[in-house]
């Protein structure tokens, strides 16, 4: 016995003992007794499984631990969901990364619809263009999206997002450096967070996929729990009704898969009758869908594919809620048959032409887009467009057109395979010169874009040290699968036709739109409703005005059009913005002439009504050419090229695929 506690003397055994039980070390204790937690010794194989690198990298022993924890205890915790997504930034991922912070700060992401502003650890401003030059050469980025399902009860979620950030650094034991955008337009306020792929130490921030997937997940619910209180009783049963008449895939749906037999069947019984009455509301649910059939004796079966039909129920009813929210948002009214989610890969695909109402993220993680086209066949319609980086911005009001992308191989792969075929499997512009002496060095040149592009992203093709392609007895079935894949990506392609809203073109003193549209012998197909009735209507404007300019006349209920009316409409926008752009720049303006080369500093851009052109500026004077995107990584560069049909050649250095020569 002790007088009191100061009197304990703690006697310590050898350290490392193996004499019996009582010398076993405490962490052996420890590991044991959580293996009998886990229901009894695991062997190697079960224990291990077999690599999938999901432990490498910091927090993985902090995501096990989370991960493990009691599943009944999560039941009353406060739920969060977190995506994310490990960017590299080499090559183009920079700038892609410039784009996505551009538009997670867009404007009517407040409560007020305001801009979002960019916020870090410590500062409630913060400059994300300092941010991102600040992680300029790092290897990677890592993007969160972090959403409570209670979120909506938080007047700023910036102490949230600061915690749990603070609770990262001490789970992977390092300073971390983020910024971070909250948004509140849509039903589920949620935080979008950049952090640099760098830890305190300058090195590459790895972190473990169990951590990723789990530990910040559990976390962010632990700090809500902590915020609100766990859910109570009623919440929880409140939360179960709602799922009864959902449709979509909800935690009733997952453990009815949970309880299926290998025949398909499921009980509708359960021993709590709240969980009872629950499971045959929803199994009840299920047969009005088509996704269950009663077989009586409390016995049901589940149809195969309940989970991904549900899945995208869920999925078409979201998108729904986001065109009605665009078009309240325009003051736009369409009858619900007038809303339609374009599928590209359908058979009767066609293509859509109209004006942009909106254009958004329909996976903020991934950086898939989506568009709102109010069309000209009176429709609404929602395109999912891809990687956002392959569309260059559509700002609301432009008219553009899209079309499914092509996935069968184009007139030039086929072009490749005939001369390799004849030429010992080989391609290269000298080859192809001499197989075709009317071919031109450019014309060749874009074939080799072609396999480079190919190179670039599949090894469907390969390129020997001295610049000639090996070309395989298969390669018109490798561009077939090449562009299958490309277009898992960017389903569509889309063809901006003009950046000049409807009404701005009624009386533009250049080519516009409209004006092609009146002239074309294929227009696009109106119907007398929606944004095909604000069609017809600036058509009829713009034809009043056409002939009151001399570029028009009616003659027995018909209107006639100038032969030359599109150039000449064309020209006469050329030649006023040139004259505004010579006293600007202080030098006259010179054209060019298809073959001729171009040389000289490229300035910027300047949009007119028929397209972007740009801006060369040369030792005496300056010309306007058809302006690309590559041009764009060359701004106030010098650039080269020769002028060849609509557009221009360029030559620029290529990036290179394949074995070099050193």
């Amino acid at each position: 016995m002790f007088g009191d506690d100061h009197d304990f003397r703690p006697r310590l055994g050898r350290m490392r003992s193996a004499s019996g039980r009582r010398g076993k070390r405490f962490l052996n204790r420890v590991l044991a007794a959580t293996v009998l937690a886990a229901g009894g010794p695991l062997s190697i194989t079960q224990r291990s499984g077999r690599f999938d690198g999901s432990r490498i990298g910091r927090g993985a022993g902090v995501g096990r631990v989370l991960a493990s924890r009691d599943h009944f205890a999560a039941l009353r915790q406060r739920r969060v969901i977190i995506k994310s997504r490990i960017v590299k930034l080499a090559g183009k991922g920079m700038a892609a990364a410039r784009a996505h912070l551009r538009y997670i700060q867009r404007d009517g992401v407040t409560r007020e619809g305001q801009a979002g502003q960019l916020y870090g650890a410590d500062q409630d401003k913060l400059d994300g263009r300092a941010f991102l030059d600040h992680a300029d050469g790092d290897r990677h980025q890592f993007r969160f999206i972090v959403s409570a399902e209670d979120g909506d009860q938080y007047d700023d979620l910036k102490p949230l997002v600061r915690r749990l950030m603070a609770q990262m650094e001490q789970d992977l034991d390092t300073r971390l450096d983020w910024v971070a955008v909250d948004h509140h337009n849509t039903g589920h306020p949620h935080s979008h967070i950049l952090l640099r792929g760098k830890d305190d130490r300058g090195k590459d921030l790895i972190i473990a996929r169990e951590y990723l997937s789990q530990g910040m997940r559990e976390r962010a619910a632990e700090i809500v729990s902590l915020d609100l209180g766990p859910r109570t009783d009623l919440e929880v049963q409140e939360k179960l009704r709602r799922e009864v008449e959902q449709e979509r895939f909800t935690s009733l749906d997952r453990r009815l898969l949970r309880d299926r037999g290998p025949d398909q069947m499921v009980s509708g019984s359960d021993r709590d009758p709240f969980q009872q009455a629950l499971r045959t509301g929803r199994l009840r649910k299920l047969e009005r869908l088509g996704l269950a059939e009663d077989l009586g004796a409390g016995q049901w079966r589940l149809d195969p594919d309940l989970e991904t039909t549900l899945r995208r129920m869920g999925e078409r009813g979201d998108i729904i809620k986001t065109l009605h929210r665009e078009l309240t948002a325009q003051n736009l009214t369409r009858t619900p048959n007038d809303l339609i989610i374009h599928d590209p890969g359908a058979a009767n695909a066609q293509p859509i032409t109209g004006r942009v109402i909106a254009r958004g993220l329909s996976d903020e993680v991934n950086d898939r887009h989506y568009l709102i086209i109010d069309a000209t066949d009176g429709r609404t319609h929602y395109v999912d467009i891809g990687k956002g980086e392959a569309t260059e911005p559509t700002p609301v009001g432009s008219i553009l057109r899209v079309e499914p992308r092509a996935t069968d191989p184009r007139p030039m792969d086929r072009r490749i395979m005939d001369i390799a075929a004849v030429n010992n499997g080989r391609y290269s512009v000298d080859i192809h010169l001499r197989h075709d002496p009317t071919a031109s060095e450019a014309f060749a040149e874009t074939h080799v874009r072609r396999l480079e592009a190919m190179c670039r992203l599949t090894n469907a093709v390969v390129r020997e040290p001295d610049g000639t392609w090996v070309i395989q007895p298969d390669h018109l079935d490798r561009v077939a699968d090449y562009e299958r894949t490309q277009a898992r990506f960017n389903p569509v392609t889309v063809r901006v036709l003009s950046t000049l809203p409807l009404e701005q073109q009624i009386t533009t003193d250049g080519d516009t739109w409209l004006d092609r549209e009146l002239v074309a012998s294929n227009p696009a197909p109106q119907r007398d409703a929606g944004f095909g009735r604000e069609v017809r209507d600036a058509q009829d404007r713009r034809r009043q005005w056409l002939m009151v300019e001399d570029l028009a006349r009616e003659e027995q209920g018909r209107t006639f059009y100038r032969a030359d009316l599109l150039a000449t409409l064309r020209r006469r926008e050329l030649l006023r913005a040139a004259g505004q752009l010579s006293d600007e720049l202080g030098l006259p303006y010179a054209s060019v002439s298809r073959g001729q080369p171009v040389e000289g500093t490229y300035r910027r851009t300047v949009t007119f009504a028929s397209a972007k052109l740009a801006l060369i500026e040369r030792s005496r004077d300056f010309t306007l050419v058809p302006w690309r995107p590559v041009l764009d990584r060359h701004l106030g560069q010098p650039v080269s090229g020769i002028v060849s049909g609509d557009g221009v050649t360029w030559n620029f250095g290529r990036q290179r695929c394949g074995p070099q020569v050193g």
